[in-house]
């Protein structure tokens, strides 16, 4: 089998998304299958990670051609909105277009079934739900590195963290009014989108971010951009993750995997976490739930169930369910 797996701007697009990316590629690495990042139509299949103006050309070629089209679902008008700068303008417009680009697929891949029932409200091309998954090697040894990132940013145990883009989707105020109400733990955000980012990152940033970044109490770190990712889990050691709405959450898998135990908004994307068993949920008050898991013993039972439940999210554990996905629709 031969594969195309083309990722539109796949230079200027960061976060989850790339990751997911990165992630199919180590699991087709690892089966065997062969594939070039070109909208190639030499190939068995052209899977879609991006559903940008190139990404529709090549679905229409393919159909043209009698070459399947697989399509991953990363983006929906519900998550884009609170995103970046004129999300939610374009939020309505991006409707129409995925609805339309879609049902150019002849599959879809959906990463968790909230996402896929939020895809059937978008068109009726068959759909399969496969997590995202993480790579434990990506964090593989963070422990080692804690005393450094907490020196780094200058942080105080226990640490409240979040992981990814700064924006206001992912919780951001909820996170600094969270923190405001509790000044004597140390909150820090890992990731980009704050007023120390790059010129692109200054480009994407809203008003409203830079707004409520700016309006963040002292017990507020924002760290930008890391490069070892894994500094983020080994200083951490509560993850708090106010998102409003989120198709799975792989920095949450990730925090899972290095066992901090999550608080998270209390949404439809989270109905496979148990609340009190590997994780705490609220809907608006976050404080309670922060508060328990300064008990050291309760952070520890948390997390090792949360750790737990992240096993079946492992590239390992996901790598099967995409092969024989790929294997159904080429007819293998």
């Amino acid at each position: 089998m031969r594969v195309s797996h083309y990722f539109e701007w796949e230079q200027h697009i960061t976060g989850g998304h790339a990751q997911s990316v990165k992630n199919q590629r180590t699991m087709l690495d690892r089966a065997g299958i062969e594939y070039t990042t070109r909208p190639s139509l030499d190939v068995d299949l052209l899977h879609l990670n991006n559903m940008g103006p190139r990404s529709l050309l090549a679905a229409k070629r393919a159909q043209a051609a009698s070459v399947p089209v697989l399509i991953h679902t990363h983006q929906t008008a519900e998550d884009f909105e609170g995103s970046f700068a004129l999300s939610d303008f374009l939020a309505k417009p991006l409707r129409p277009y995925l609805e339309y680009a879609y049902d150019q697929g002849d599959h879809l891949i959906c990463p968790s079934e909230y996402n896929q029932r939020t895809i059937r409200t978008y068109t009726e091309t068959p759909s399969t739900v496969i997590s995202n998954g993480y790579d434990p090697q990506k964090i593989a040894g963070f422990e080692s590195l804690r005393e450094t990132y907490l020196d780094r940013y200058d942080l105080s145990p226990p640490v409240v963290f979040n992981v990814g883009h700064v924006i206001p989707r992912k919780g951001l105020e909820t996170f600094i009014e969270t923190a405001r109400r509790l000044p004597d733990l140390d909150f820090a955000w890992f990731g980009f989108l704050n007023p120390t980012g790059g010129h692109f990152d200054r480009i994407l940033r809203s008003r409203e971010t830079e707004r409520l970044v700016e309006s963040a109490p002292e017990n507020v770190t924002f760290t930008g951009y890391i490069e070892d990712i894994r500094g983020a889990y080994a200083a951490g050691d509560i993850f708090f993750f106010p998102t409003h709405n989120e198709n799975e959450g792989m920095a949450l898998l990730e925090a899972m995997a290095a066992g901090a135990p999550p608080v998270v908004r209390d949404i439809p994307t989270f109905e496979w976490l148990e609340d009190g068993r590997d994780c705490l949920k609220a809907e608006t008050d976050f404080v309670p739930a922060i508060e328990s898991l300064l008990s050291e013993k309760r952070r520890a039972e948390i997390g090792a169930q949360a750790n737990a439940r992240s096993e079946a999210f492992t590239l390992d554990a996901v790598q099967a369910d995409l092969v024989s996905l790929y294997r159904e629709i080429v007819g293998e």
